[in-house]
């Protein structure tokens, strides 16, 4: 059993996944974070603890534990297919848990001065192609609540922009969903249309050298916002504008969760109801600091 899975492992496990029921970003993501659980076997082993000593040395790592869960998973997902295959006997993963995670989001997302702040340096932008497709990214992120993979999946044909619709294929999902655009967002993706002479395939391609003109990836789309922010000091991750995008929802429809849901591509009211309860808990901090207002030492 250890020479044979040993050998799968260092040599051929860019295959592994290759029959795997799942999405081809899903695959890239896996190959992506395997090579941590190779490596931790190239050095300690194949046994059959081996699962179970690589979620030791990941609790010891200073990753966060979405991190952590992250790569155990993949590792997981990719010892279930050695043994499903054939090539290992037993199955290693059983009886070892996830790590435990809080569902509550610790990261805030972006705040109006932030949104602020991103807005006006980009309404300042000389008008150029590049610069269009920045607006065009970041009207989708802000007022669309889109997530990146969503719009790194988006292609010519899935934009209607005479009825001022957008076809999604969300996270989990088999099929497009329908998106109503904020009338804003036409006009900034008309635009990008058109200083882009983009007329079918991916919505949004990749700029850098290696990957010039191929489909825009999340790690991608990651780092172009990641410089913004930096440059800006906005001190929060991508996801935040979808974090923001939210809050501002459940702030101007309060109480009414199932109608915000159909906006936000939520299928879990609970994870809703997390940002609802962190609005409230912003609100009440206000009046708790309203309240000590003058006092100083």
């Amino acid at each position: 059993m250890s020479g044979l899975a040993t050998n799968i492992v260092l040599k051929d496990y860019g295959t592994v996944f290759d029959n795997l029921d799942v999405a081809e970003s899903t695959k890239v993501d896996y190959n992506y974070r395997l090579p941590s659980f190779l490596t931790f076997v190239n050095i300690h082993g194949f046994t059959t603890n081996t699962y179970l000593d690589y979620k030791r040395y990941l609790r010891e790592t200073t990753w966060s534990v979405s991190t952590k869960n992250k790569h155990l998973i993949v590792a997981r997902v990719f010892l279930k297919e050695l043994h499903r295959q054939g090539l290992v006997p037993t199955d290693i993963t059983l009886n070892v848990k996830a790590f435990k995670q809080s569902k509550k989001h610790k990261k805030r997302g972006l705040n109006n001065a932030e949104v602020k702040r991103l807005t006006t340096w980009l309404s300042e932008l000389p008008d150029t192609p590049e610069n269009d497709r920045l607006k065009a990214i970041f009207i989708l992120l802000l007022l669309q609540g889109l997530r990146l993979i969503e719009i790194c999946r988006l292609d010519i044909e899935d934009l209607n922009l005479e009825d001022e619709v957008l076809f999604i294929w969300g996270k989990g999902r088999d099929d497009k969903d329908p998106v109503p655009l904020m009338p804003q967002t036409v006009t900034y993706l008309r635009q990008y249309l058109r200083s882009n002479d983009i007329k079918d395939g991916a919505l949004f391609r990749s700029n850098s050298h290696s990957q010039m003109g191929k489909r825009l990836s999340t790690r991608g789309l990651r780092e172009i916002i990641s410089v913004i922010f930096k440059m800006l000091h906005i001190n929060k991750t991508a996801h935040g504008t979808r974090h923001f995008y939210t809050s501002q929802l459940l702030k101007h429809m309060p109480g009414q969760l199932l109608d915000v849901a159909q906006f936000t591509r939520h299928r879990s009211i609970e994870m809703l109801r997390e940002y609802d309860n962190r609005n409230k808990q912003d609100f009440a901090l206000d009046k708790v600091i309203s309240a000590f207002t003058g006092i100083s030492f």
